[in-house]
């Protein structure tokens, strides 16, 4: 099993502190032998996670910075909100990171969920329905543009005269798509995706998912074999080491290939959690699967 790490908590402090500090956790990650570096895509830090004022980058910027630091790390959004770019643009910006990364990017996307940030910044939140209506849109303008077809797309939402994307990416980004919800996030999954990320880290609430995920799969004709299985697991590892590792073991026997874990917020040397994930974690994760 493999392991990525999402990086969360741009700590407070001084603007010249971030670059370095983001910096050096990325590195940390490749050279630890984490598989991926991701970064969530939002504008103020999370309620959930710190107050909305502490300093948060945006993402593909990042990721354009970090593209030479590193190496052979994947770099992924967890994930690009829908709402906030247009398609044609966004497919364009992540052609960007993937072509100056060497073609490392994992193209994560979902459907926008952080209202405060939207009304704050002026960014029109549409429903629910809509925004997942604006998603599939967005997967089948990436495609197309990721693709020979240079012609129009005409959808419910966007339209382009041209889908013309140059360069193109040096491969194909693997479209990833996180969540839970099973009439409308799982079958994008099914359709589009190549990466499920569950945001789940129990056991019987994964396994059901995973099901629903096959049955979708079923409909749609998709042999579900070729969508790759990734979840969180987001708790402190070093808490119960061992604890930790039996539910990643669980994971892997349901056929999840990837864990994600970072450091939590307001951990301040988030490089020496990296660093002790690379020493005591990451050795013992890749022997399972």
């Amino acid at each position: 099993m493999e392991l990525s790490v999402h990086y969360i908590d741009f700590l407070p402090g001084a603007p010249e502190l971030l670059a370095p500090t983001v910096r050096d956790t990325a590195v940390a990650a490749e050279e630890a032998g984490a598989t991926m570096f991701t970064l969530a895509d939002h504008f103020f830090q999370m309620e959930s996670m710190a107050p909305a004022e502490n300093p948060f980058l945006e993402v593909y910027s990042t990721l354009g910075f970090l593209t030479g630091l590193t190496h052979t790390i994947a770099l992924a959004p967890l994930v690009t909100g829908v709402t906030y770019r247009h398609p044609g643009l966004l497919a364009k910006t992540a052609t960007t990171v993937d072509v100056l990364s060497g073609g490392r990017l994992v193209f994560g996307i979902g459907a926008g969920w952080y209202d405060r940030e939207h009304f704050g910044l002026g960014v029109p939140y549409p429903p629910v329905r809509e925004r997942f209506e604006m998603l599939e849109e967005t997967l089948q303008i990436c495609l197309q543009m990721w693709s020979d077809d240079n012609g129009p797309y005409r959808g419910k939402h966007f339209a382009l005269a041209e889908t013309l994307c140059e360069p193109q990416p040096i491969r194909r980004p693997p479209i990833l798509i996180g969540g839970l919800g099973e009439k409308k996030t799982l079958r994008l999954v099914a359709q589009y995706a190549d990466v499920w990320n569950a945001t789940t880290s129990t056991t019987e609430e994964l396994e059901h998912k995973i099901d629903v995920l096959h049955r979708h799969c079923e409909t749609v004709g998709r042999d579900p074999a070729e969508i790759r299985l990734t979840a969180a697991q987001f708790s402190n590892p070093f808490d119960d080491i061992d604890g930790y590792l039996r539910t990643a073991e669980r994971h892997a026997e349901l056929g999840i290939e990837q864990i994600n874990a970072g450091p939590l917020p307001g951990d301040p040397d988030p490089v020496g959690f990296v660093k002790r994930l690379g020493d005591e974690i990451i050795p013992r994760l890749n022997e399972l699967g």
